[in-house]
């Protein structure tokens, strides 16, 4: 019996034997997965039948205020749902597990869409691109997480509220949930529905900001119509545009793009070119369109302001449109830039042209400032202003002469004026001296001689207060001033001595001198005198430290040299027949006369019948004193 039962079973029976099937061993990870996708599941599934209800009932947002930690598990149970995705294809393909988790995903995509496209819409005001930008510096700061806000309840809002600003509460809330969302979503494939819907949204909120602010999409031969009251309006408006549509606006936006696509860079750079790029194009091509109409020098200054504010606005455009998509935006900002600069460059030929082709021949009355002298100088007393921008655009356009500027116009090239190191400078210098020697030949249509110099003292002495009080002077320099002021006074030096010599040299050097010679003397000054003030009685001298200076200058000249003599004889003459008529002006009188030249409102009357000998200080004319 123990042989029989002990007895070993033969090897080829034993090779043939079935072993039993044992079944699938269930690991850890199995378990973990199922519990994830039943955990994900019923969030879901939750969600799902809240979104499938009626429109015309309130479907409560899984991101309100109340549902933090509700949304909070959903965004979880995505992440739970991908992990058992991620696992099953890889250890079982076929495993039914994973097509319930790829229909329970679907829905869950659904649900966030719907909530992405709602928080879109619902907090328009708070993602404005005014509150992102504002607000930029904290949301940086943040890390950007729902957690961040999952614990928010109306308690927390109102405290937040004494912190700092509800609305910049809301607008890091909002970014923060789209943010999420967004990574949730990418994350899960479904980019392409997150990103269609974001673009949708904002890109109709930055083209209503822009119609908002007044930015036309106008073609060339639409503004070219316009009359130039009318485009110089929509100008205004531009300038007051860009600056809210780069700093805020587009600013905004690029904030909000790369804050809520900031797991892919590349999505992110997407949607804020074709949320932005149409707008931006049309807003920079504006100043281009400008620049090709019409050229007159009256639209410089228009010019310029367009050329400023695009350039001041550069570092900005280049950063914010730093894309490789966003170049054409780029492209077109340069390019405006380039045509305004061009146009500037054509207008300042057009304008020294103007000056060298005015062939007016008609006198100013009286040897005043002459229309040309104001037009130029008030012109270039605003060019001034724009010195910085002037600069850039005539960095490369060289001033080219005949001849190099006399070094008496500008001075040594060791002076410290600076002027040499300028371009600006010495275009706008070269144009004063262009206007200059126009004044010199309009000067000789003056028949006068005197008046002649009268005429060129007071021209320029309008360009000397022109340039010492406005921006021109710092670009001209004081010795520039300081030379032009010396060539006022060589004026009026000349008019003094031509108009005025004849009277001076009436009077005798030497007082003592034979009683006869003196009645000769008198009669001699007196005709002198009253023709020397006929002619110039309706001369005038517009500045009045200009004209307080000839004033000063005659009468040192000739009061006192006159008041010795009428000293010397007055009492003899008075013994005289007809006295009366050899001396008819006291000193005083000479004074009061003189006081009252240069204003323009005498007549060519004479003067004879309005004074005598026996005059004393107060009977003088009726005019203006010094």
């Amino acid at each position: 019996m123990r042989t029989a039962f002990c007895k070993s079973p033969s090897p080829s029976r034993a090779l043939n034997a079935t072993p039993p099937v044992s079944p699938p061993r269930h690991t850890f990870s199995d378990t973990l997965m199922e519990e994830n996708i039943e955990n994900a599941e019923g969030i879901i599934k939750r969600w799902s039948s809240e979104s499938s209800v009626s429109s015309h009932c309130n479907v409560e947002s899984l991101f309100n205020i109340n549902n933090r930690h509700e949304a909070t598990s959903f965004i979880k149970s995505v992440a739970d749902l991908q992990s058992a995705m991620r696992y099953y294809v890889s250890e079982n393909p076929g495993s039914e597990k994973l097509v319930r988790a790829q229909i329970l995903m679907q829905a869950a995509m659904k649900i966030l869409e719907k909530e992405f496209y709602q928080m879109l819409k619902a907090n328009r005001a708070h993602l404005d691109p005014e509150s992102v930008s504002t607000h930029s510096s904290r949301i940086s700061r943040s890390s950007g997480s729902l957690s961040d806000f999952e614990d928010d309840s109306d308690d927390d809002l109102s405290r937040v509220s004494d912190r700092e600003s509800a609305s910049a509460f809301m607008t890091n809330r909002a970014m923060a949930d789209l943010k999420t969302i967004a990574d949730c979503m990418i994350s899960a494939g479904y980019a392409k529905e997150c990103v269609k819907i974001y673009k949708i949204i904002r890109r109709s909120i930055v083209d209503e900001a822009l119609y908002v602010l007044g930015v036309e999409r106008l073609t060339f031969a639409q503004i070219q119509k316009l009359d130039w009251d009318v485009l110089d309006g929509k100008i205004k408006n531009w300038l007051n545009a860009v600056k809210v549509a780069v700093k805020t606006l587009f600013f905004g936006e690029r904030l909000l793009c790369d804050y809520v696509f900031s797991s892919s860079p590349g999505i992110g750079e997407s949607c804020f070119s074709e949320i932005t790029k149409e707008g931006a194009l049309t807003l920079f091509g504006f100043p281009e369109n400008i620049a090709k109409c019409k050229k007159t020098p009256e639209k410089m200054f228009r010019t310029l302001d367009l050329y400023e504010a695009v350039s001041e606005l550069w570092p900005e455009i280049e950063s914010i449109f730093s894309f490789e998509t966003t170049v054409t935006v780029r492209t077109q900002a340069v390019n405006s830039l380039l045509r305004l600069g061009d146009a500037v460059r054509t207008m300042l030929t057009d304008f020294e042209a103007a000056i060298q082709k005015d062939s007016s021949r008609t006198p100013v009355p009286g040897g005043g400032v002459h229309p040309l002298t104001r037009y130029v100088m008030n012109y270039l007393a605003f060019l001034a202003d724009y010195s910085g921008e002037i600069a850039d655009i005539v960095a490369d356009w060289p001033l080219t002469l005949q001849c190099p500027l006399p070094e008496s116009y500008f001075g040594s090239p060791d002076s410290n004026d600076g002027v040499y190191s300028s371009p600006v400078s010495v275009r706008l210098a070269w144009l004063i001296l262009v206007m200059l020697c126009k004044l010199d030949g309009k000067a000789e249509i003056y028949k006068d001689v005197p008046l002649a110099y009268l005429f060129l003292a007071n021209n320029l002495q309008y360009v000397v207060v022109k340039v010492r009080t406005s921006n021109l002077r710092l670009l001209l320099g004081d010795a520039w001033l300081s030379r032009h002021e010396a060539k006022v006074k060589q004026y009026a030096a000349n008019y003094e001595r031509m108009g005025w010599g004849k009277v001076l040299t009436s009077l005798p050097e030497n007082p003592d001198i034979p009683l006869e010679q003196a009645k000769t003397r008198f009669r001699t000054f007196n005709a002198a005198f009253e023709e020397a003030y006929k002619k110039q009685s309706s001369w005038v001298v517009p500045d009045s430290k200009l004209r307080d200076e000839i004033k000063l200058s005659l009468a040192r000249k000739l009061v006192p040299t006159y008041r010795e003599f009428y000293e010397r004889y007055r009492v003899g003459l008075k013994k005289e027949t007809w006295s009366e008529s050899l001396v008819r002006f006291a000193p005083d009188d000479l004074g009061n006369y003189l006081s009252d030249l240069f204003f323009g409102n005498g007549g060519p009357g004479s003067v004879s019948s309005c004074s005598s000998a026996s005059s004393s200080p107060g009977h003088s004319r009726g005019g203006r004193s010094n």
